[in-house]
């Protein structure tokens, strides 16, 4: 039978891509109840990147919560999945052993094993003496530790492609093979297009949803599409010795980062994968439709210093002969997370892509996360930092790609330091102020896509961080910029900050039906507030301006750039509304602390007045001769103003609270500074402390809340409030004051652990290492419940007393805000 007949007219889901992912999509969905399903494959299942696969199936490693559980689900998957399906999965519980061999990774490990034991997984500290004994072939010299996680192994890739794909079918789910996808088709539905259909090499066929799993393929298909996935392939390898006897067949995996390598047994000989520093991209003009199970020709040159490095962990590597040295192609994202969700750009459209080396042991949770987001329109798990709206068009940049493939792929092994950063690709999108802060001694960092202030050495000196978990040098530096806008004034860049305006005869509809607080009220007026979905998740946490009648200003995080685009769009239906992206075109200036009116005052004629300029208004005022937005907020939790300025004006207005500053004691500020100060009065930052699976009540931002107006999610809101979540957000403070926090610490009561630290830094006011943290309990959260425990936070093993609170412990009441 022809391709073109097997294929139907029409179905609700097309999928594109044959390979782990795509056939655990088409699986998932049809337990989902979704069964009219097609999944297409231009050749046949595997013959992408599956394939060729090491097949390792490890879970330790992450401290996020959604990528802990899917490879946890995976893993579970893939032991039962036989019973099932009748094809074996060759899945092999035969354990891992990760090997430390420096203190940074030692404490990096220690964080992690704390974390994801609260998650479930197995995982034990040993000594090099137990690893020899569990894994004899390897050296421990220079090693200090490591980690064992028995319940870890390896899988085949294609046995479980083929029994996914298998279970797939049974339950109703279509795979045709040799079909090709080409372009799109969709009708205009508001601000958005919508998925209709997809044109193939055997027709069109109609649908409603259309999933891109192309793996390495996705960019450019993607491309073809108008979606940016920014995936670029690069060369991956692994060798197989000749047979070396009594090889364990049933022997662990054994990995030494520090040595770039991975090891198990394969058919008798030991399986070396190397994650070379120096890497290589591969075919940056587009990946061959026509590449089927294909191989590379292997650059002996380049991987001989890194291959010589690993097979040195386990010498009989290389006293054996090499059966195979083998080189594929795999891809890798700019930030080694997956591109995972609907694409910001079209209704309808999925993708699942960008696994970076790790879709087969992902590929299990990963195809459940999307088959339930495809049911039912909502994610069940916090894709924050995983949301393919993530990415910019300047990502897809042929030099940006070549740039920052070598350097990701190259870093998998690295240690996860704080202080490490990438350094390739930067300096997309630069300040109005650059020059000026530069000139300020600012440590430089990029901000999705930004270079903006970390923290600042000085007038005329550079900034220099080395990679650390303890305290350091630069501290000081960071304390007098924290304490600058608490008893002071100070100066920061948020320029970055993703900037909308709004405008329409039906923009203040439109806004306020999706924000949760009332936004279309008086003229001049910011509001805080979140977008929501039915469900009550939080998809937005933003602030809302009324300049005008029918003329927002929406400023959201630099994180959510896209995701708050693209939600506002898929909103207006056939309102009239304009968005306009001027988060270029502008410049915004924090001038925030007590000293901040005081400042202002003397470059301005405005009332600046408690009475004359309260908190929340909005107004458009000259500053040094320069007519500007100043608002009355903060996020620092002291008396402060935002001010939004023309790009080419913003540096003359920095220039002049700077001259006039040195009077106040006015100093630039970081976002070291900013975060230390924001934690304190714990604000919320989405993202990072809040996410789409946190409920205003849970986040406690029921505040922000006006149900006096119908709204997106107000029924869920409602109905939590008559039957309040056993989770919550509280604030954590460590009563001793040397340790730090970095997040993914789990809190205990009484010493069971009941939550982690979402986000942290070190409370220069409060005396310690402060956090917001989640905790879940058998009933609601209380402050009764609170305060009744006896709290410790696990610091990389040691427990450490905290305070714990629902209520800010800076300011509880906000006077210093609205002063």
């Amino acid at each position: 039978m022809s391709s073109a007949q097997q294929l139907p007219a029409r179905a609700q889901v097309v999928i594109i891509g044959g390979g782990v992912i795509g056939a655990s999509i088409a699986y998932h969905l049809a337990h989902e109840g979704v069964t009219d399903v097609v999944l297409i494959e231009r050749d046949r299942l595997t013959s992408g990147t599956t394939w060729h696969a090491a097949g390792l199936m490890t879970c330790f490693g992450s401290t996020s919560e959604t990528l802990t559980g899917i490879r946890l689900y995976s893993r579970d998957l893939f032991g039962r999945l036989e019973a099932e399906t009748g094809l074996s999965t060759g899945f092999r519980p035969v354990g891992l052993i990760e090997a430390v061999g420096d203190t940074d990774r030692l404490e990096e490990y220690r964080r992690v094993a704390a974390f994801q034991r609260r998650l479930g997984l197995e995982v034990n500290e040993v000594s090099p003496g137990e690893m020899a004994d569990l894994f004899p072939h390897a050296e421990m010299d220079g090693l200090l530790s490591g980690f064992h996680v028995p319940g870890d192994g390896r899988v085949n890739p294609v046995d479980l492609t083929m029994s996914l794909a298998r279970g797939a079918r049974n339950l109703g789910a279509r795979i045709v093979e040799g079909v090709t996808a080409g372009d799109v088709i969709t009708r205009t539905d508001g601000a958005l297009p919508r998925i209709t259909g997809l044109r193939t090499s055997a027709g069109d066929i109609e649908c409603e949803t259309v999933v891109n799993c192309t793996g390495m393929w996705a960019r450019q298909l993607g491309e073809r599409h108008g979606v940016v996935i920014p995936n670029q392939a690069a060369e991956h390898y692994y060798l197989i010795t000749d047979t070396i006897p009594g090889l364990d067949p049933n022997g662990p995996v054994f990995e030494d980062p520090a040595r770039y390598g991975y090891y198990r047994e394969e058919g008798g000989g030991m399986m070396v994968g190397p994650f070379e520093p120096q890497a290589a991209a591969w075919k940056l003009d587009g990946i061959p439709e026509d590449f089927s199970f294909g191989t590379l020709p292997p650059d002996w040159e380049r991987m001989a210093p890194a291959l010589e490095t690993a097979m040195s962990r386990v010498p009989i590597t290389l006293e054996a002969g090499v059966r195979t040295f083998f080189c594929g192609p795999e891809s890798f994202t700019p930030d080694r997370l997956p591109a995972v969700g609907e694409a910001p750009e079209l209704q309808g459209y999925f993708v699942a892509a960008g696994l970076n080396s790790v879709g087969i042991l992902s590929s299990g949770g990963l195809g459940r996360v999307m088959a339930h987001w495809i049911a039912n329109g909502r994610p069940d798990v916090d894709v924050t930092a995983i949301d393919v709206a993530r990415f910019r068009p300047h990502q897809l940049r042929r030099d940006y790609r070549r740039d920052r493939v070598t350097e990701v792929l190259g870093k998998t092994y690295a240690a996860h330091t704080p202080g490490v950063e990438l350094h390739t690709g930067r300096g997309t999108f630069v300040s109005p102020v650059h020059d000026e802060m530069v000139a300020a001694g600012a440590k430089l960092k990029d901000v999705s896509g930004w270079e903006s202030a970390d923290w600042y050495a000085g007038d005329g000196q550079s900034a220099h961080v080395t990679p650390s978990w303890s305290r350091q040098p630069w501290f000081d530096k960071w304390e007098a910029e924290h304490r600058a806008v608490r008893e002071g004034v100070g100066l920061i860049d948020m320029s970055f900050m993703a900037t909308f305006v709004v405008t329409g005869r039906d923009a203040g509809a439109v806004l306020e039906r999706v924000s949760a607080g009332h936004v279309d009220g008086d003229i001049d007026r910011i509001t805080y507030t979140q977008w929501l979905g039915p469900d009550g998740g939080i998809e937005a946490d933003l602030t809302v301006t009324k300049r005008d009648e029918n003329d927002f200003l929406v400023v959201a995080s630099d994180t959510a750039h896209g995701h708050t685009l693209a939600w506002l769009r898929r909103q207006i239906g056939d309102g009239d509304v304009s968005i306009e992206d001027v988060t270029e075109a502008t410049g915004q200036l924090n001038v925030q602390g007590p000293l901040s009116r005081d400042l202002l005052a003397t470059l301005t004629d405005a009332d600046l007045s408690t009475g004359g300029f309260p908190f929340r208004t909005a107004r458009t005022i000259t500053v040094a001769d320069v007519e500007v937005l100043c608002v009355r907020i903060t996020y620092v939790g002291e008396l402060g103003y935002e001010l939004y300025i023309p790009r080419d004006r913003t540096a003359e207005v920095w220039r002049a609270l700077r001259k006039e500053g040195t009077a106040y004691g006015l100093l630039p500020v970081g976002l070291h500074a900013l975060g230390s100060l924001r934690l304190e009065k714990a604000y919320r930052d989405y993202g990072h402390d809040i996410d789409n699976t946190d409920t205003v009540q849970m986040a406690g931002l029921g505040f922000a809340v006006d149900l006096e107006h119908d709204f997106i999610g107000r029924g869920a809101v409602i109905a939590e409030r008559e039957t309040p979540r056993r989770d919550k957000l509280v604030q954590v403070l460590l009563t001793d004051p040397e340790p730090l926090l970095f997040g993914a610490e789990v809190l205990l009561r009484d010493g069971q652990p009941v939550g982690d630290v979402r986000s942290a830094s070190y409370a220069w006011t409060l005396g310690g290492a402060v956090g917001i943290a989640s905790v879940t309990a058998d009933g609601p959260v209380t402050k009764a419940w609170l305060d009744e425990g006896d709290w410790e936070v696990d610091v990389a093993g040691v427990r450490i007393p905290t305070t714990v609170s629902l209520r800010p412990l800076y300011d509880p009441t906000s006077a210093r805000v609205r002063t």
